[in-house]
């Protein structure tokens, strides 16, 4: 079967779908990947076709009010939009679509009668169980969870209506909007498979059927794959250190982000790894090392913690590993994950972003390091993580589809 995956955004938005990519090749399958150019990489070095798609994330940031937000998402999508029916056009026979493509991805199954399947790194349904990843980890009660989350939906269609008009024009399909479409798929128990962990997330019990927790898709790597002579090195000089690292975000604060790792490990006598990122965390010392990107399933196992921004991927990387967690949400979907690692033990309290100093974070490091209650809860969570496989998951409902 010819299958193209879509994907879009940051790192953390298309990096699981490597993995997922390689397990549906590794099964039989011809498989592409259309994201953004950006990671090319990532997708050939996991043996898959890629497919560009014009827009890049990194050019629609500096965004601070939510209306600012909502303008630099619609500018991200509609671009998107305008080369989706060309990274479809080898006419495969299945569309796998993530969160951030699949209000597109639609018309062009529509068009082209392609069956299609939602993977979504994030639940989007409303539920009463907790409210939408969009605006934090605080619940509002069921009835308002529910409330917020068909709120957070149509917002949502409205970044996407300019998008979605001209994707139509272009596939010379009648005038719909962005938000009857979303309404048809949800009247057609229009399936989704969620790749994270229902340790983290428990399936609600009031979605729709067609929705599905499976588990995570973990991001390809060479299984024989070693760490860097350097790191390795300063693995084995002394006790377990700390990473500490904002993927994606952050970009531009990395001085003073820097600065307040570095006293903050030293102040808790711990020693750190800083990951670059797009922050450009960097120091130098006896006690502390910068890397760049490292495979998470290498490294994480080796650690005491991991302070980060609490994205998707990397907070159940550091899970999987048994690793317990400072989360530090800068915005999105992170305070939602940052919550959910904190309610289960995993994670200390989130240190917001805006409010981090060395000293918060030396506390915190504190906290989570020598106390055990955390670390027991990561490894109760990864033993759970363990008998998920969200690929196998994956690959039964597309042989079944």
């Amino acid at each position: 079967m010819r299958i193209l995956i879509a994907a879009a955004g940051s790192r953390g938005d298309v990096a699981p779908y490597t993995g997922l990519g390689a397990a549906l090749r590794h099964a039989g399958h011809h498989v592409a990947v259309a994201t953004t150019e950006p990671f090319a990489p990532l997708v050939r070095d996991a043996g898959l076709d890629f497919r560009g798609l014009p827009a890049d994330p990194r050019g629609h940031g500096g965004a601070t009010d939510r209306r600012e937000l909502m303008r630099t998402a619609a500018a991200f999508i509609t671009e998107l939009g305008q080369g989706f029916a060309d990274a479809a056009a080898d006419a495969p026979d299945l569309l796998l679509l993530s969160t951030t493509t699949a209000p597109l991805g639609w018309h062009v199954a529509e068009a082209t009668g392609t069956p299609s399947i939602g993977v979504y790194l994030q639940p989007t349904a409303p539920t009463g169980d907790f409210p939408p990843v969009v605006t934090g980890s605080r619940s509002l009660g069921r009835p308002a969870n529910r409330l917020a989350g068909r709120f957070a939906l149509r917002m949502t269609d409205r970044v996407y209506e300019q998008a979605v008009a001209k994707l139509r024009r272009r596939l010379q399909l009648p005038p719909e909007s962005a938000a009857a479409t979303r309404r048809q798929r949800e009247r057609a128990n229009w399936p989704v498979l969620h790749g994270f962990s229902t340790a983290l997330v428990p399936r609600p019990a009031d979605w729709r059927p067609g929705l599905e927790v499976v588990g995570n898709w973990w991001p390809h790597h060479d299984p024989s794959g070693r760490l860097p002579a350097g790191l390795e090195d300063f693995l084995t000089a002394g006790p377990r250190p700390v990473l500490i690292g904002f993927g994606s975000m952050a970009a531009g604060d990395g001085e003073r982000l820097s600065e307040i790792a570095v006293r903050a490990l030293r102040r808790a006598g711990l020693r750190g790894i800083l990951q670059s990122g797009s922050a450009g965390l960097a120091a130098d010392g006896d006690d502390v090392l910068t890397v760049g990107d490292v495979p998470h399933a290498l490294l994480f196992p080796r650690l005491a913690a991991v302070v980060h921004h609490a994205g998707a991927g990397t907070s159940a990387a550091a899970l999987r590993a048994g690793v317990p967690a400072v989360p530090v949400p800068v915005g999105a979907d992170q305070p939602f994950w940052a919550g959910r690692l904190a309610a289960l033990g995993a994670a200390t309290d989130p240190v917001p972003f805006r409010s981090l100093t060395a000293e918060r974070l030396a506390d915190a490091l504190d906290r989570v390091v020598r106390r055990q209650g955390h670390t027991l809860a990561a490894a109760r969570a990864a033993q759970h993580m363990a008998t998920e496989d969200g690929a196998a998951r994956t690959l039964e409902t597309v042989a079944g589809g």
